[in-house]
């Protein structure tokens, strides 16, 4: 055992940590991520896989920050990093210090994930749209100030109506920290709105955007932050973002998309000379609706005049004066008329109730006896010493009875 070197397990696993780094300081592996998870503290672990083996990798946030797409479960990626060991598990693991999707590009993943994720969440439903205003009073801009964009819109808004007012809020439209300048600017503008006295006029519409160019160059208009930004603007949102085929996240979430800056601008802006046109035309078509109507009531006065209610107005009240008493006679005599008819019918009534009167009875020499103010009716309803009451015609017997018998 002389001979024979001992090591622990410290010892040998920061020989085996030190091998791996030396040889392996900055590879490239491919493979399929399986078990991605996100720790409290924001760092990344999963697997990479291919059919035979099983690598074990972790990230730490401040690289995860750095991926301009997420990592999923199934995702084919190729990541580099350095092989190191995990001591305390004696585990060999890659460290992930970047990543790139298999295939498509990381923008290109970033632009799809985030597309998909706001369109679930309904930020680019139209129902939650805004109305771009007719004839806006005050236009924001919200570009670089020395870009083409704003001398494009600056020149379209001169050309269209040169008294509109504009206002341009400068921003850097490209690299790390556009993106959070243009989120700023859109809640400023309409800070700006909320605390607006005048003089001038509030921000009726605002133009976001700025000229073409490469994926990465537009890529601010794809962040998330400046999505939220326009989408939770009380100021209508023109999005005009490169050209007329590039299409970038501001273009969906906000109230309308321009294929150009320039586009945008005559979006926003009326020409003054078609508006002056149309306010012609309607001047023109109200002239001739008036003219029409004043001739048409000129003619209908006409015909008034010639008509004999307002030639002879007094032969007419007394025509119809003289056709009110014809009325009235024949009223009358209608009138009189139904009063005999139905004298003669209640006559005949009166006789035939007169004759099934009682009374009429009584005059043939009959008569009704009462017993406590009851009509008898048999003679088991009186006995002897009973005091009871006779009706003849013109009056009343009352008698005691001395003897009943049947």
């Amino acid at each position: 055992m002389k001979d024979v070197i001992v090591y622990t397990v410290t010892q040998i696993t920061r020989e085996l940590r030190n091998k791996l780094e030396e040889t392996f300081s900055k590879v490239w592996v491919e493979g399929e991520v399986s078990n991605f998870v996100v720790s409290s503290a924001g760092h990344a672990y999963f697997s990479l896989k291919d059919k035979d083996s099983l690598l074990n990798c972790v990230m730490f946030k401040g690289s995860s920050l750095k991926l301009k797409f997420e990592i999923e479960d199934g995702m084919h990626i190729v990541s580099s990093g350095k092989i190191s060991v995990y001591d305390k598990r004696g585990q060999y693991q890659l460290y992930v210090t970047g990543a790139e999707p298999k295939g498509k590009g990381a923008l290109q993943v970033a632009f799809e994930q985030l597309k998909a994720k706001l369109s679930a969440e309904g930020l680019f439903k139209e129902e939650n749209k805004k109305e771009i205003p007719v004839l806006p009073a005050h236009i924001g801009v919200i570009t670089s100030p020395t870009g083409a964009a704003v001398r494009d819109i600056l020149k379209v808004a001169k050309r269209r109506f040169e008294n509109i007012e504009v206002s341009i809020r400068p921003v850097r439209v490209q690299g790390d920290e556009a993106a959070g300048e243009i989120a700023a600017a859109v809640k400023e503008l309409n800070e700006f709105n909320d605390t607006f006295k005048g003089p001038g006029n509030p921000i009726d519409v605002m133009i976001v955007g700025r000229g073409g160019g490469s994926l990465e160059d537009l890529w601010p208009f794809n962040e998330e932050i400046v999505a939220r930004a326009i989408y939770e603007s009380d100021i209508p949102v023109i999005s005009a973002v490169g050209h007329e085929i590039d299409y970038t996240i501001s273009d969906f979430v906000s109230d309308l998309r321009a294929p150009t800056p320039s586009a945008a601008a005559e979006m926003a802006l009326p020409c003054k000379e078609e508006l002056v046109g149309r306010v012609y035309q309607c001047r023109r078509r109200l002239y001739l609706a008036m003219k029409s109507g004043t001739e048409g009531l000129k003619k209908l006065a006409e015909g008034l005049c010639e008509s004999y209610v307002l030639k002879s107005p007094v032969n007419v009240i007394l025509r119809i004066k003289q056709e009110v008493d014809d009325l009235v006679s024949a009223m009358s005599t209608r009138i009189g008329h139904l009063t005999e008819l139905k004298e003669k019918d209640l006559s005949v009534l009166a006789g035939k109730l007169n004759m099934l009167s009682p009374l009429s009875v009584l005059e043939r020499g009959y008569s009704i006896t009462l017993k406590g103010g009851k009509v008898l009716k048999n003679i088991k309803s009186v006995k002897k010493g009973d005091s009871v009451e006779t009706r003849l015609h013109g009056g009343y017997i009352v008698s005691e009875v001395t003897d009943v018998w049947e």
